[in-house]
């Protein structure tokens, strides 16, 4: 530890210590004392200098006497004390340290400016936050959960409730806050963004509000709301809607897009989405201003002429050489099936709403890999769809990617009289027309950018789909049991956050470790309360746990720490 002067003529003095963050030397501030006048007038001296010389060396004495071996006396024949906690988590504390650096406290203390509430909103918000990534359940239980952590709540179960429909009045404006306030904590790249949709479901029959009855990607016999996402290039989410079950996704990007570009003050961008979403509407809108478009097109909905020439074998290009190949005549080398071969065509049009040119430019890719992948996929479904074959009362239950395509069905013969028994078999028919598009893929884009390049960009999109991933898996988002649409928002608004809070924290730890690793570890990182002694590690120190400690700055894995060193470790994580 040492001090750390300003060199104004009243200077603001701190205390400092050296710490190691992501393998490189800082430093970080444990206490700031005030400026020189204040030093003086506080403690009546007249040299800052020398008291603040004089007040380190205290502190390096405080901490050298506290390093000393420890003797607990435990005794066998004593029953430990009913209804006190020994056990709390700790793990919290590094996603604590991100949630204060994007300044959400600060967020909520100006919301509660603005209302008439006197519960602590920050309070619930964090908890809400730790409690969906550690331990995702109901609201009560994450009240419960909130009581093992080192810092115990100081709300009521009745107070998350009303908090909720805060938090859903007020869910634009932390979006829009939380964007300006993380670039500060991480960079982030807006000048391309990644937009998809998903469903959540709910536990109960009767839909009402956001919960109606749609195309369930779980294929689920309940009502559903539906989920917007915007995440930028590095992955971090940026903004998030939320919809009605039965509403038409490709309705949700531009309302969401327009909020963007007015709370966000973003006005350049390329935005990549999905087939599902890629309407003319949709690109029409992004062929405007500084905005772009850049989304996968399906082979299959093209006209006849488009289709047939990305189903061309000839007049095409790899990455790096002015070759023209035919991919009908390579050969399945290694070099080969790490390559992607493309082709680009260019298409005239015209956008009647704001009389303006609309031109697009198709870009197929064909890639021996996927190729292979693709077979895998359909042949594994025409197992499955043999299996169905024995029993036809499944078979007539089918969509568009599900293996009962395959199967067909004859109910006359061949003179075209009704047959005594309906035959189902194996279509070869579809097999054969769907074995055409193998290997190919094609993204529209109004970009002027290098093919390889837009197919880089339209790669990254499994980012998104895996946000998706972990909010319904890690984070437990669904089945959500909330009645009220204000509520649901708001659940849904602590989805989002802890999102946030879990990438940027997978980001800082250069994206070593899984998510189940990751989270299972903080989740086990508990500490054994001695009373009158202090806190005892129960967890096991790993790679992870020192990677941890490294980012944030502060270390829990010491043999014993007493409850001081705990109460300074607590207010390092909050950035105090």
């Amino acid at each position: 530890m040492r001090i750390m002067k300003g060199k104004s003529a009243n200077p603001t003095y701190h205390v400092i210590r050296d710490i190691k963050r992501n393998g490189k030397r800082s430093t970080e501030i444990i206490e700031n004392l005030g400026s020189a006048s204040e030093i003086c007038q506080k403690h009546g001296v007249t040299d800052a200098d020398a008291w603040a010389a004089e007040y380190v060396a205290g502190l390096r004495q405080k901490k050298a006497a506290s390093n000393h071996k420890v003797l607990i006396p435990f005794n066998s024949d004593i029953f430990i004390s009913k209804d006190t906690q020994l056990s709390y988590n700790a793990g919290y504390l590094f996603l604590q340290k991100i949630y204060h650096s994007l300044g959400l406290p600060s967020i909520c203390n100006k919301i509660k400016k603005s209302s008439s509430f006197d519960y602590n909103l920050d309070a619930i918000l964090s908890r809400l936050i730790y409690g969906r990534i550690l331990f995702p359940s109901s609201k009560l239980s994450s009240y419960e959960y909130s009581k093992g952590l080192l810092e115990q709540p100081d709300f009521q179960l009745q107070h998350i409730y009303r908090a909720l429909s805060v938090l859903a009045d007020n869910s634009d404006v932390i979006q829009s806050e939380l964007y300006k306030r993380s670039k500060a904590v991480i960079k982030r790249s807006t000048g391309v963004l990644f937009y998809d949709c998903t469903n959540f479901f709910f536990e109960i029959e009767k839909e009402s509000g956001l919960k109606q009855y749609g195309a369930s990607k779980e294929h689920r016999p309940n009502p559903i709301v539906q989920m917007g996402l915007f995440m930028d290039k590095t992955g971090i989410p940026l903004a998030f809607c939320i919809n009605p079950g039965n509403q038409n996704e490709q309705l949700s990007l531009k309302p969401l897009e327009e909020q963007i570009m007015k709370d966000f003050e973003l006005s350049k961008f390329v935005i990549c989405t999905d087939a599902g979403l890629s309407s003319d509407a949709n690109r029409k809108f992004n062929n405007f201003g500084n905005r772009c478009f850049i989304t996968t097109q399906s082979i299959k909905k093209l006209n006849n002429e488009l289709k047939e020439w990305c189903l061309n074998t000839s007049g095409w290009q790899a990455e790096g050489s002015d070759d023209r190949y035919d991919i009908s005549e390579l050969d399945d080398t290694p070099e080969n099936r790490n390559r992607i071969f493309y082709k680009q065509k260019y298409i005239e049009g015209y956008d009647e709403v704001r009389d303006i040119s609309f031109n697009q430019t198709l870009i197929v890719t064909y890639s021996l890999k996927y190729k292979e992948y693709q077979r895998t996929v359909r042949n594994r479904q025409l197992e499955r769809a043999k299996k169905y074959i024995a029993t036809p009362s499944s078979v007539e239950k089918r969509s568009q990617t599900d293996a009962r395509r395959f199967i067909k069905k004859t109910s006359t013969t061949s003179d075209g009289e009704i047959a005594e028994k309906t035959v189902y078999e194996v279509d070869e028919k579809i097999i054969l027309e769907e074995s055409r598009y193998d290997g190919f893929y094609a993204v529209c884009t109004n970009l002027d950018d290098d093919p390889a390049d837009i197919a880089k960009i339209n790669h990254s999109r499994w980012e998104i789909e895996e946000s998706f991933r972990i909010m319904k898996t890690e984070f437990e988002a669904r089945p959500v049991y909330l009645q009220r649409d204000d509520r649901i928002k708001a659940h849904f608004l602590t989805c989002f956050i802890s999102l946030m809070v879990y990438r940027i924290l997978e980001k800082q730890l250069n994206e070593k470790y899984t998510c189940e690793e990751l989270i299972s570890t903080l989740k086990h990182m508990n500490m054994r309360k001695i009373e009158g002694h202090g806190y005892i590690p129960c967890y096991k120190r790993t790679d992870i746990t020192d990677a941890l400690h490294e980012n944030a700055g502060f270390h829990t894995d010491y043999e014993i720490i007493t409850e001081k060193s705990m109460a300074g470790i607590i207010r390092r994580s909050k950035g105090l």
